[in-house]
C-alpha cells in the first residue's frame, strides 16, 4: 500500500475517526501508526479480539473503561535507568495505569474461557502488582505530597518542625506586643523561608536583628529579631532532614516499581490495546460495523456498504443545519449502501453513468473498507467478505474530495505506472475515469489495456469507472467482467446514488448540464452535434434503465403484496385458532354441565336403595359408565383437535389407506368411528381394544376401518401381544413408577381395608391405570385373604396375582385393570 493509495483513499482521516473513541493517549497513538497488516495470522487475532471484546459487552456485560491516565511512556523509560528517581506525580500515574490494568483483568478473568484472546491481553499481569501499588498509595497523596505516616521517622520530624513552629511564632509574637507603635502589622511573615517580623521603616533601629528585606512601598523593613535565629537556624535543620526523609522514601518507592519493571510494562501494553480494541468496538457500535470475514478463495463480497467518512459528514451536515433546516438537500440526508461481488470468475467491474452519480463514492467505499477489513478494523456493512490483500493501489483524482486536486492525463499516466509495478497479487485495483484525459478514441482503447492488464498480467480485482462507450463494450461482451452503473432519475434529473449491477448507464452529460444551468440553446445545440450512434446508445441505455427501475419497482410491489397476504392468511389462522378455543370452552362448560347433572342425579337415586349390596354395586357401575364417558369424550376432543389438518395426516405411510377388504386382527391399523387412527392391542368377539396414542379405546369390530399398512408387518412385537405374553407369566409386574399405583394396607384392619382398596380401585380404574400393586404384607394371611377375596368379585379387576420377588413377592399382589 503506497503513500498516493492510502491518501487518495483518506486512511488517514479514517484513523482519526476511530481514534476519537480512544480514552487513553497510548490508545490514541496506536491508531496513529496502524497500517494494513501483513501478517494473517495477526490480523485473524485482532479481528477475533474485536468479536470477543463485543460478545463479552452483549452477552456477559463485561466491559472496560479508561479515565484520568497519562502517557507512562517517560516514566517506565526512568524505571530503566538503575539509581533514577520518578517523581511523586509520576509515581501516581504509573499506579493509575496499572490499577485500572488489574481491574480490567478482574472483569476479563471469569469469563476467560469464553473469550481467550481477550484473556491472552490481560493474563500477563501479575496480581502482585496490587501489594506495589497500595504501598505507593499509602504513602503519597493524591496532591503528590508525602504522607506523615510515610515512615515513622518521618512523622516524627514533622511533628517536631510543627512543635518548633509553634514556638517560634509565639516568640515573635511576643517579640511584637514588646515594640509597640514599632511594629507595622501584628503579623508573623516569612522571608527567604524564615521567619520575620514587620517594623516600620522609621523603628528599624529599636529592634535588634537581621532585616531580611522591606515591603514595595519602603515603609516596612522585615526583621528577624536576635532572639530568633537560633530558633530559626533549628527550624530549617529538621526541615533539610525533612527533606532527605522524603527523598529516601521516594526513592525506595521507585525501586519499589523498578523491581516490577516486567509487570508495569505488561500493565501499560494491556491497557493500551484494550483502549485500541474498545475504540474499535465504539466505533463499529456509532456506524453499525461489522468483523469482516476474510476470504482465502479472493472473493470481495460487500452487502449494504457505506462509507465511514462520508456518513459521517453526512450526520456533521444534520447537526449544523438542524433536523428541520430548509437549506440542506434531503437526498443527501441519508447514505446510500452499496452491494456488489468480484470472485475468480468475475474480477472485474466497470462502472459508468451520470457525472456526480457516486461513480468515486463506490471506487473509495471498495477500496477503504479493504484497507479497514486488512487493518484489523470493523467495517460498516451489513455483510463484508474481504481477500487479504497483499496490496491495494488507487488512482483516484476527481473534485468531490476536500483534498483532491485536478489531475492531468501525465499524472494519472505516471501514477498508474507506479502501480503496475507495486501490484502484487491477491491486489484490488481502483481506477478512476481511466484513460481520461486524451483523446476519447486513444483513453478508452488506452483504459481497455490497462484494465486488462491487471486482470491478466497482476492477477489483480479491478473496479475501474469510466464515461468511455469502449469500456462498456469490453465489459458488455466479456463473461468475466460485471457491468454496474449509478442510477440517474429522468424525472428529477437528480442522481440516485444507487448501484446497479449488471447493466451499464448512460453518461447524461447533457442532461446534467442543463440542470446545472447551461442555456436552452446551447443544450438544444448541443443535442445535434452529437454522433448519431452515440445518441442511439444513450437512448438505449436510458430505455434499459427505466425497464430495469419499473421491474425493480414491479418486484417490490409483489413482494409487499406478499407480505399482505401472508399477513391476512396468518390473521384468519389465528381467528380461527380463537374460535375453535372458544368452541371447545363453550363445549367443555355444557360437558361439565352435563356430566355434573348425571352425578347428582345419580347420588340422589343411589339414595334411595337400602339394600347395601346392590347399592354398591349400582355405585360402582355408576363410575364406570362415568369413566368411560370421560374417555370418550376425551378420545373425541382429541380426534377434533387433529382433524382440521386434513386426510393427508392419515394417508401417510405410517398410517396406510383404506382397504375395506383386509382383515381386522391384533397389530391391525385401523380408523375408529371417531374418524382417530389407532392400533388393535385385543380383539374379545365383536369388540376390539384401541390405541390411539396415548388412550385406549374399546370399539366394535364392525365401526372399525382397516388400513393398508399393518403395525406387525415388520415383524416388531406389538403393545397388544406383549400384554398377552405378559398374561401368560404366573405373576404379573407392575410397569410404572406412579405412586398413584401403588396402597399400603399394612396395619389397617380388614374393615379399613375395605373402604380404602375400594376407593383406590375406583380411582385406578378411572385414571386408566393399566395395573396396580397392593401391599398387606405376610403376617397371619388374613389382610392377604381378604384382598384376594375382595379383587376376586370387583368388577374393574381382570385378573390379579403375587408381585414379582423384586416388587415385594408374596407380601404384595398386582392386580391387572379392566380398560
Amino acid at each position: 500500500m503506497n503513500d498516493t493509495t492510502l491518501s487518495s483513499l483518506e486512511y488517514e482521516n479514517l484513523l482519526a475517526l476511530v481514534a476519537r473513541n480512544a480514552q487513553t493517549p497510548m490508545g490514541a497513538a496506536r491508531f496513529a501508526g496502524l497500517r494494513p497488516l501483513v501478517g494473517r495470522r495477526e490480523l485473524d487475532q485482532q479481528l477475533k479480539l474485536i468479536a470477543e471484546t463485543i460478545a463479552l459487552n452483549e452477552e456477559k456485560q463485561v466491559s472496560w473503561s479508561f479515565s484520568g491516565l497519562e502517557d507512562p511512556s517517560d516514566a517506565v523509560a526512568i524505571l530503566r535507568i538503575r539509581g533514577a528517581t520518578l517523581e511523586p506525580l509520576t509515581l501516581l500515574e504509573i499506579t493509575r495505569v496499572c490499577n485500572q490494568a488489574l481491574f480490567a483483568r478482574s472483569a476479563v478473568q471469569p469469563e476467560k474461557e469464553f473469550a481467550p484472546i481477550v484473556w491472552e491481553t490481560v493474563e500477563r499481569i501479575p496480581p502482585s502488582l496490587f501489594a506495589v501499588i497500595d504501598r505507593v498509595n499509602k504513602k503519597l497523596l493524591p496532591s503528590g505530597e508525602i504522607d506523615d505516616t510515610a515512615s515513622p521517622e518521618l512523622a516524627r520530624l514533622r511533628r517536631e518542625i510543627n512543635a518548633q513552629r509553634g514556638r517560634l511564632q509565639k516568640a515573635l509574637e511576643s517579640t511584637m506586643r514588646a515594640a509597640g507603635d514599632a511594629i507595622q502589622d501584628a503579623i508573623v511573615t516569612q522571608r527567604n523561608e524564615r521567619y520575620v517580623i514587620p517594623v516600620k521603616s522609621d523603628f528599624r533601629g529599636k529592634i535588634q536583628g537581621v532585616a531580611h528585606g522591606f515591603s514595595s512601598s519602603g515603609a516596612t523593613v522585615f526583621i528577624e529579631p536576635l532572639e530568633a535565629i537560633e530558633a530559626n537556624n533549628e527550624l530549617q535543620n529538621l526541615k533539610g532532614k525533612e527533606e532527605r526523609e522524603v527523598a529516601r522514601i521516594i526513592f525506595s518507592l521507585t525501586e519499589d516499581l523498578r523491581r516490577e519493571l516486567p509487570a508495569i510494562e505488561a500493565a501499560v501494553k494491556a491497557v493500551t490495546e484494550l483502549d485500541f480494541v474498545k475504540a474499535k468496538v465504539e466505533f463499529a457500535r456509532r456506524f453499525r460495523a461489522i468483523v469482516p470475514e476474510i476470504t482465502d478463495d479472493e472473493t470481495l463480497d460487500l452487502k449494504d456498504a457505506r462509507h465511514p467518512l462520508l456518513e459521517e459528514n453526512i450526520r456533521a451536515a444534520k447537526s449544523e443545519t438542524g433536523p428541520k433546516s430548509e437549506i440542506r438537500n434531503p437526498k443527501s440526508d441519508e447514505i446510500v449502501p452499496i452491494s456488489f461481488k468480484l470472485s475468480k470468475e468475475n474480477p472485474v467491474m466497470i462502472i459508468s453513468g451520470a457525472n456526480a452519480g457516486g461513480k468515486t463514492v463506490v471506487l473509495k467505499t471498495a477500496g477503504l473498507l479493504s484497507l479497514m477489513a486488512v487493518s484489523g478494523l470493523p467495517v460498516p456493512a451489513r455483510e463484508a467478505r474481504i481477500p487479504f490483500y497483499r496490496s491495494v493501489l488507487a488512482d483516484i483524482g476527481d473534485n468531490q474530495s476536500l483534498a483532491a486536486n485536478l489531475s492531468t492525463f501525465s499524472s494519472h499516466i505516471s501514477n498508474i505506472a507506479a502501480m503496475m509495478r507495486d501490484c502484487a497479487a491477491p491486489a484490488l485495483v481502483l481506477l478512476d475515469e481511466v484513460g481520461t484525459g486524451t483523446d476519447p478514441d486513444e483513453g478508452s482503447a488506452l483504459g481497455v489495456a490497462i484494465v486488462d492488464y491487471f486482470r491478466r498480467s497482476c492477477g489483480a480485482e479491478v473496479i475501474a469507472s469510466t464515461h468511455y462507450r469502449g469500456l462498456k463494450i469490453y465489459a458488455a461482451n466479456d463473461e468475466s467482467v460485471v457491468n454496474a452503473s449509478v442510477e440517474f432519475d429522468e424525472k428529477t434529473l437528480q442522481p440516485t446514488y444507487r448501484l446497479l449491477v449488471g447493466m451499464a448507464g448512460a453518461s447524461s452529460g447533457i442532461e446534467i448540464a442543463r440542470r446545472f444551468g447551461i442555456r436552452d440553446d446551447v443544450i438544444a445545440e448541443a443535442r445535434q452535434h452529437l454522433d448519431i450512434s452515440a445518441r442511439e446508445a444513450e437512448n438505449y441505455l436510458h430505455k434499459l434503465a427505466r425497464e430495469t427501475r419499473q421491474a425493480e419497482d414491479l418486484r417490490v410491489a409483489l413482494e409487499e403484496e406478499r407480505e399482505a397476504t401472508a399477513q391476512k392468511y396468518a390473521r384468519l389462522d389465528i381467528e380461527a385458532i380463537k374460535k375453535e378455543k372458544e368452541r371447545r370452552r363453550r363445549f367443555e362448560q355444557e360437558l361439565a354441565r352435563t356430566i355434573d347433572e348425571f352425578e347428582r342425579q345419580s347420588r340422589a337415586f343411589l339414595a334411595t336403595i337400602e339394600d347395601k349390596a346392590l347399592k354398591n354395586r349400582l355405585d360402582k357401575e355408576r363410575a364406570a359408565r362415568k369413566a368411560e364417558l370421560n374417555r370418550a369424550v376425551l378420545a373425541k376432543m382429541t380426534d377434533a383437535a387433529t382433524r382440521g389438518r386434513g386426510d393427508a395426516d392419515n394417508k401417510t405411510p405410517d398410517s396406510g389407506l383404506p382397504a375395506q377388504n383386509l382383515p381386522i386382527a391384533v397389530g391391525s391399523k385401523v380408523r375408529t368411528s371417531f374418524g382417530s387412527v389407532g392400533t388393535v392391542e385385543k380383539i374379545d368377539r365383536e369388540t376390539a381394544e384401541v390405541t390411539v396414542g396415548a388412550m385406549r379405546l374399546r370399539e366394535k369390530i364392525a365401526n372399525l376401518q382397516a388400513l393398508g399398512e399393518s403395525g406387525s408387518s415388520t415383524g416388531a412385537k406389538t403393545r397388544g401381544e406383549k400384554l398377552q405374553e405378559q398374561m401368560k407369566d404366573s405373576n404379573l409386574r407392575l410397569d410404572t413408577a406412579d405412586m398413584n399405583a401403588e396402597l399400603n394396607l399394612i396395619g389397617r384392619t380388614t374393615t379399613d381395608a375395605e373402604y380404602d382398596l375400594d376407593r383406590f380401585l375406583d380411582e385406578a380404574y378411572l385414571a386408566a391405570l393399566p395395573r396396580v400393586r397392593i401391599i398387606h404384607g405376610f403376617g397371619t394371611g388374613a389382610l392377604k385373604n381378604f384382598v384376594h377375596h375382595f379383587l376376586k368379585g370387583h368388577p374393574h379387576v381382570a385378573r390379579y396375582a403375587f408381585a414379582p420377588q423384586d416388587q415385594g413377592g408374596n407380601g404384595a399382589t398386582v392386580a391387572e385393570l379392566k380398560l
